[in-house]
C-alpha cells in the first residue's frame, strides 16, 4: 500500500468520525434554543426540564466534536502538506473567519449560557444560547465553502510560479452555485440527525418513566420531547429530499464523472427518456425516473463519459469538448499547470491516474444514504403514532430497539453522503485541478502514516467510549428536578445550575 492510498484511508477514517459529532452540535444547538424559547415565553416547566436535560448532552457531543475536530488541523499538516500549500492562500481567509467570528460565538456566549443561569435574565440568558447556535451556523458556512470550492473551484487563478491556487474574488467563493446547494443540504441533515437524537431519547425516557410509574409532569415534559423532535426529523426528512433533489442537478453540471458513477451510467444510454433508477447495479425501477430528476440534456451529456470509464492515464477533466468547464479559470490554468509532469509520470510508469471514480463505493453510497435516511424518517413518523393521543406503549424489545436504533441512522446516512461527496470526486482532491495522489507529503511514508492511524484509532476508540459513558450517565438521570431560576443577583456565585 502505498502512502498516498493509507493516507486517504486515514482521512476517511478520521473525518467521518468528526462528522458523527458536527451535524449533531448544529441542530441540537437549534432545538435546544427553540426548547428554552419555548419556557421563556409560556412558562411552561416542561420546557426549561427538558432544555436543560438535552442541553447536558449537546454539551458533551459540543466537546467532542472540538476535540476530534483538532485531529484534522494535523492530519493537513503532516500527510496533506502539498494540499495545504496549493489551496492555502483560497481556505485562509473562510478558515480564519470561522475561527475568528464562528468559534468565538460558539465558545464564549456557550460558556455565558452554562454559568448564566442564575446570573442573567431570562431574556439576556436566552440571547446566548441562541447566539452560540448563529455561531454553529457560521461555523458551517465558512467549512463549507471551503469544501465547495474543492468541488468547483472559482474565484482563483492558477499560479505557475509558485505552483498554486491563488484567490481573485473571495465574494466567488462564498456564492458558488455548488455551495449553495451542499450547504443547504448539510444543515437539514444535521436537523434530521438532532431530531431523531432527541426523539429516541425522550422516547426510551417517556416508556421507561410511565412503565415504572413516574410523576406525571415528567411522562408530560418527555411525550412534548418525543413529538417535538419526530416533527423536527420528518419536516427536516421532507427537506433533505428537497435540497438533495438540487445538489444532485448541481453535481451533474459540475461533477458529471460522479453522478454517472453514482447512477452506474457507465455504459452509451440509446434513450436518455427511458432510463430509471437502478436500485441494485443492472436493475432498474421506475423508467424515466432520471431524466425527471437530473433533465434530459444533462443524462445525454453523461453517455460521453463513457470513454472516460475505460480509459487510464491522465486526461484534462472536460469531458468531450476539451474545453474547461464555464466560470472557472482555475481549471483549465491548474490542468495546463500539471499536465507536463503528469504526462511523464504516466508514460514512465510511476503514476496512473484513472479519471473515473470508484463506480462501486459511488453507487452504493449513494443509494445507502437514500435508504438509511429514510428509514429514519419512518422512525420519526412511528414516535408520533405511538405516542398519539394519550397513547403511550409499554417497553418491549421493539421500543427499545426503535430508541437505540435511531440516533444512529442519521449518522449511518450523513457518513454515506460524504463518503459520495469525497470518493465521487477522486481523482481529484481539487475537482478538474490537484490530483489527489499529487496533494500528499512528499516525505511521508507508509509506516508513519499507519503508526499515526493506529494511534489516532486508540484515541478515538477512548473518546468514543467517554462520549458513550457521559451520554448514558446524564440520559439515566433523566429531567433535572424542577428549579426556581431567578433573574441576576449580584449575591450569587456563578454556578453550572444542572
Amino acid at each position: 500500500m502505498n502512502p498516498d492510498t493509507m493516507a486517504r484511508w486515514q482521512f476517511g477514517i478520521t473525518t467521518v468520525y468528526h462528522f458523527l459529532f458536527v451535524p449533531l452540535t448544529i441542530g441540537m444547538s437549534v432545538l435546544v434554543a427553540v426548547l428554552q424559547s419555548v419556557w421563556a415565553k409560556t412558562g411552561n416547566e416542561a420546557y426549561l426540564r427538558l432544555t436543560k436535560f438535552f442541553g447536558k448532552l449537546f454539551l458533551i457531543n459540543f466537546a467532542m466534536g472540538v476535540v476530534t475536530g483538532i485531529v484534522q488541523e494535523f492530519q493537513f499538516g503532516m500527510n496533506w502538506s502539498e494540499y495545504s500549500r496549493f489551496v492555502g492562500d483560497i481556505f485562509g481567509a473562510p478558515l480564519a473567519l470561522e475561527a475568528l467570528i464562528a468559534f468565538f460565538l460558539e465558545s464564549t456566549f456557550l460558556g455565558i449560557w452554562i454559568f448564566g443561569w442564575d446570573r442573567l435574565s431570562k431574556g439576556v440568558h436566552l440571547a446566548t444560547i441562541w447566539l452560540a447556535a448563529a455561531g454553529t451556523f457560521i461555523s458551517s458556512i465558512f467549512i463549507i465553502a471551503a469544501n465547495s470550492w474543492m468541488q468547483n473551484p472559482v474565484g482563483a487563478v492558477y499560479d505557475a510560479d509558485q505552483g498554486r491556487a491563488e484567490l481573485q474574488d473571495f465574494g466567488a467563493v462564498l456564492t458558488n452555485s455548488t455551495f449553495w446547494t451542499q450547504w443547504p443540504h448539510t444543515i437539514v441533515a444535521s436537523f434530521v440527525t438532532s431530531g431523531a437524537f432527541l426523539a429516541a431519547i425522550a422516547f426510551y425516557m417517556l416508556v421507561k418513566k410511565n412503565k415504572q410509574g413516574g410523576h406525571p409532569d415528567e411522562v408530560v415534559a418527555y411525550k412534548k420531547g418525543v413529538k417535538f423532535g419526530a416533527w423536527v426529523l420528518i419536516i427536516a426528512g421532507i427537506g433533505t429530499v428537497i435540497t438533495g433533489d438540487l445538489l444532485g442537478k448541481e453535481m451533474v453540471t459540475v461533477q458529471p464523472t460522479k453522478m454517472a458513477a453514482a447512477e452506474n451510467l457507465t455504459q452509451t444510454i440509446d434513450d436518455p427518456a427511458k432510463v430509471g433508477f437502478q436500485i441494485f447495479p443492472g436493475v432498474e425501477v421506475f423508467p424515466g425516473f432520471l431524466n425527471f430528476l437530473y433533465g434530459t440534456e444533462n443524462i445525454q451529456s453523461l453517455p460521453q463519459l463513457e470513454d472516460q470509464f475505460k480509459a487510464e492515464g491522465f486526461m484534462q477533466f472536460d469531458r468531450a469538448t476539451g474545453e474547461p468547464m464555464a466560470g472557472t479559470t482555475l481549471q483549465a490554468a491548474g490542468t495546463d499547470g500539471f499536465k507536463d509532469t503528469l504526462d511523464a509520470a504516466v508514460k514512465d510508469g510511476s503514476v496512473t491516474i484513472d479519471t473515473a471514480p470508484d463506480v462501486g463505493v459511488s453507487f452504493w453510497s449513494f443509494r445507502l444514504m437514500i435508504a438509511v435516511g429514510m428509514l429514519a424518517v419512518l422512525g420519526g413518523i412511528y414516535l408520533l403514532i405511538a405516542t398519539r393521543g394519550s397513547h403511550i406503549p409499554n417497553p418491549n424489545p421493539w421500543t427499545t430497539c426503535v430508541a437505540i436504533v435511531l440516533p444512529l441512522l442519521p449518522l449511518i446516512a450523513n457518513s454515506f453522503g460524504w463518503i459520495l461527496t469525497e470518493m465521487g470526486r477522486q481523482p481529484w482532491i481539487v475537482n478538474g485541478v490537484l490530483p489527489t495522489a499529487y496533494a500528499v507529503s512528499p516525505s511521508v511514508t507508509t509506516g508513519t502514516v499507519i503508526f499515526s492511524t493506529i494511534v489516532y484509532t486508540l484515541v478515538y476508540a477512548v473518546l468514543a467510549v467517554i462520549e458513550v459513558k457521559l451520554l448514558l450517565k446524564y440520559i439515566k438521570l433523566g429531567l433535572p428536578q424542577k428549579v426556581e431560576t431567578s433573574t441576576a443577583d449580584e449575591g450569587q456565585p456563578l454556578s453550572f445550575a444542572y
